[in-house]
């Protein structure tokens, strides 16, 4: 079997990398970086999803493509940044994939376009991507259109499933995706001011895992969530604090003065600093508007079994804490940004 990951250099691209090599699948990495970790028996495309002649060369002779080439995060300089690399990337990938008849596509979304926002109730259980008007901000309109265009591929019968992360966390993270970078924010404050909203926390293994469970068993044109444990980031951060023998203060602020901060935040950084804020609006948003989505049909469909969240979070802090990458939190990350693809 030749597969083909899109995004492969990233945190679950490079662990299901490393699962789908352990299965004897042929990979093939397309993606922007360079791997902090190389898998020996992986071969590495260098490009982007937005040039197709490059995606078109890494399709040929594949047989799955698992696409999670995306941009995470909650701010850049230009917002349209979102819709070119979450949508048209998509757009590009799925074209390539459908000239090359691939016999099965899997996208890999985020949680974030399933919540509660006014305009998109119930999306989490539709089985239609949700409204992207109804998005709290530019980088959940530019995944939730991007679902939108993996869902209608499917319509057309195009064997394509959806597969939906939480929150991954896990051993090396060296680039600090959004949820360490959380992590990796509290570690560090003494004083810790946080938005208390329900976190669902997964091993970035499990995530892999059940990528894989979706492109083997997943019903085409459906999608599957997988999730770990829920908790409240009260919760995480007494656990935090009990992990790492760290001593800190907690203040809870209201969701409303979170926002206004984000959003003053987010205006220094558009119009002085061109440099990303330690929060957005759209960060603050989703945060208000977070639940807790049922992993439920993908234990029952596919057998998705996620391990407990609490070893996984004392192996992600020992890792944050022992590396350089985890002394200290880099300029570009943020504690509100989503889950990383």
């Amino acid at each position: 079997m030749k597969v083909l990951v899109t995004g492969g250099s990233g945190f679950i691209g490079h662990h299901l990398v490393a699962a789908l090599a352990a299965r004897g699948a042929e990979v093939r990495v397309l993606d922007v970086r360079s791997p902090t970790h190389l898998v020996a028996e992986a071969e590495y495309i260098e490009g982007s999803v937005l040039d197709s002649a490059t995606v078109g060369k890494a399709m040929a002779g594949v047989d799955q493509v698992y696409h999670l080439a995306g941009l995470p995060g909650m701010w850049m300089p230009d917002r349209e940044d979102f819709y070119r690399v979450n949508c048209l990337g998509t757009e590009t990938v799925l074209a390539a994939a459908r000239s090359a008849r691939v016999r099965r596509f899997l996208h890999c979304s985020t949680e974030s376009i399933l919540f509660d926002y006014p305009g998109s109730i119930g999306a989490a259980s539709a089985p239609a991507a949700p409204p992207a008007e109804a998005m709290p901000g530019a980088y959940t309109r530019s995944k939730a259109l991007a679902e939108a265009r993996a869902m209608a591929a499917a319509a057309e019968g195009f064997p394509v499933v959806v597969g939906t992360p939480t929150m991954p966390i896990g051993p090396h993270d060296s680039n600090l995706t959004p949820p360490s970078a959380m992590l990796r924010h509290f570690l560090d404050s003494k004083v810790q001011l946080y938005l208390d909203f329900i976190v669902n926390l997964v091993d970035v293994r499990d995530v892999a895992a059940g990528l894989i469970l979706a492109m083997e068993r997943g019903k085409l044109g459906e999608r599957y969530v997988f999730g770990g444990e829920s908790l409240r980031l009260s919760q995480i951060l007494e656990l935090m604090a009990v992990i790492s023998g760290r001593k800190h203060v907690a203040i809870a602020v209201p969701g409303g003065f979170a926002e206004l901060s984000a959003g003053m935040l987010e205006f220094i950084s558009d119009r002085l600093t061109k440099r990303c804020p330690s929060g957005t609006a759209e960060g603050v948003r989703i945060a208000r508007s977070a639940s807790d989505l049922s992993i439920d049909k993908a234990k029952r469909e596919l057998g998705y079994a996620p391990r407990p969240i609490e070893p996984t979070l004392r192996e992600t802090i020992d890792f944050l804490l022992g590396t350089e990458q985890g002394k200290r939190l880099d300029e570009k990350q943020h504690p509100f940004r989503t889950a990383a693809e």
